[in-house]
């Protein structure tokens, strides 16, 4: 049986949202990106116990212009990375509002993975990895450090996302499938890889 995992990038703007999308999706890293204007869209399939999973992913916009829009877009997602960049301590700061909008607007079952983006850039870190660890675990999320350029964990941070939610649906059977939104789809075989955004703005 396949699924189909409705996944959302959310976080500050600026903070590497649409280059962890892009690394995912392509494999590749574009050191410059516009701003994403509303919501941006990728996919790729993964393969989680021998089983083709087609992951659907929103990149949504992280200035407060476009928070209406992308609230909206919460709803019916599986799974959400919650994203920061360890050399910006005011986006650290900022995540208790974008976890209060995920918890009062998706699904209450939804996974979440807190994100610490552009490890690569330790010389200027201004969030330590024990707080956000610390952030994670007070809260009941996942936590991962991790680099678009790199790319450090990228892979791993959709792949957890994705394996915990599986592991979910295979304990708790369709009623916990149901409570995500996920129903079994067939899959085309066509969605390995898809291209995601072509946007501006330095991350990594």
């Amino acid at each position: 049986m396949s699924y189909q995992f409705k996944y959302i990038i959310i976080g500050d703007t600026g903070v590497g949202k649409s280059c962890l999308l892009l690394t995912f999706t392509d494999k590749r890293f574009q050191r410059v990106h516009d701003l994403t204007i509303g919501v941006e869209f990728g996919r790729r399939t993964i393969t989680i116990d021998n089983k083709p999973i087609k992951l659907l992913i929103w990149d949504t916009a992280g200035q407060e212009t476009f928070r209406s829009i992308t609230r909206s877009y919460y709803r019916g997602r599986a799974g959400a990375l919650l994203v920061y960049d360890i050399t910006r301590r005011e986006t650290f700061n900022h995540l208790a509002t974008w976890l209060e909008d995920a918890r009062q607007l998706a699904n209450a079952n939804m996974t979440i993975i807190l994100i610490g983006n552009k490890c690569d850039l330790a010389n200027r870190r201004a969030v330590s990895t024990e707080e956000g660890e610390q952030f994670a675990r007070e809260h009941g999320l996942m936590f991962m450090e991790a680099s678009a350029k790199t790319p450090k964990n990228v892979e791993e941070a959709f792949i957890k996302t994705a394996e915990t939610i599986y592991k979910r649906i295979q304990d708790g059977g369709m009623d916990e499938a149901d409570k995500l939104g996920i129903i079994p789809v067939p899959l085309d075989g066509n969605d390995a890889l898809s291209s995601s955004s072509k946007r501006g703005r330095c991350c990594s």
